[in-house]
């Protein structure tokens, strides 16, 4: 198996390469972000193993079990499902990234429990571009006022905008979702925040997500193949 990770992973590489070259972008501008949810620690050990370091995990169990299996690895885990307040203790204390943050709350937790010891937690407010009932995320028009807020917090450095666009065939729809995350990022870089991030893209369309401004891009299904959930 550890051939065919590796092999999906210089895979993956190069449609990212190629999309950053067709949207006329530097080289290198798009990180790859692994997203390793459901999938045991061996294949994260194979992702690594072909050079991938920054890993995504949705749960904060799974996360908190493969981050302590893989200790000794430099590995830098996101934390990107949504987040309850009664689990931001062990996000705070395992995760580098949090991609998720919809509530101030949430972020005020994860500020007061990081510990001093390590480095600020790296995070990016999700909002919800789609206005599906069903979708995490914050509203569009609140994403300013908590990012403003969030970007206060000590032990957090906000970084950026995360969104999960809705999935469809519809390549318009898609397009002005991205672009409603890409322009909200240049509307709080013009309120003075410094922002060097937008979370958006997956494996289906990760193109479009690098042609609209996407800095990271969250791959799982086309690295680690499809997904098994445990009922």
């Amino acid at each position: 198996m550890s051939d065919s990770v590796a092999h999906a992973i210089e895979h993956v590489r190069q449609q990212i390469h190629a999309a950053e070259a067709a949207a006329g972008r530097e080289a290198g501008s798009v990180r790859l972000l692994a997203v390793s949810k459901t999938f045991p620690a061996s294949a994260v050990q194979q992702a690594y193993a072909a050079g991938q370091r920054a890993f995504g995990e949705n749960y904060v169990q799974e996360l908190q079990a493969k981050a302590s299996e893989l200790a000794a690895l430099d590995i830098e885990w996101h934390f990107i499902g949504p987040l309850q307040s009664n689990k931001t203790r062990i996000v705070a204390e395992t995760a580098h990234w949090v991609h998720s943050i919809e509530r101030l709350k949430i972020a005020q937790r994860l500020s007061e429990q990081r510990p001093d010891s390590l480095p600020p937690l790296q995070v990016c407010v999700q909002v919800n571009v789609s206005g599906e009932a069903s979708k995490s995320g914050c509203a569009p028009q609140e994403a300013k006022e908590l990012a403003l807020a969030v970007a206060a917090l000590p032990r957090l450095q906000l970084r950026g905008l995360m969104c999960i666009p809705e999935p469809t065939e519809d390549a318009q729809k898609l397009a002005g979702q991205f672009a409603l995350l890409q322009q909200l990022q240049q509307e709080l870089r013009t309120a003075g925040l410094a922002l060097d991030t937008v979370s958006m893209g997956m494996s289906a369309d990760m193109a479009q997500a690098i042609a609209a401004g996407s800095t990271m891009v969250r791959v799982g299904t086309a690295i680690f193949g499809a997904r098994h959930y445990h009922s």
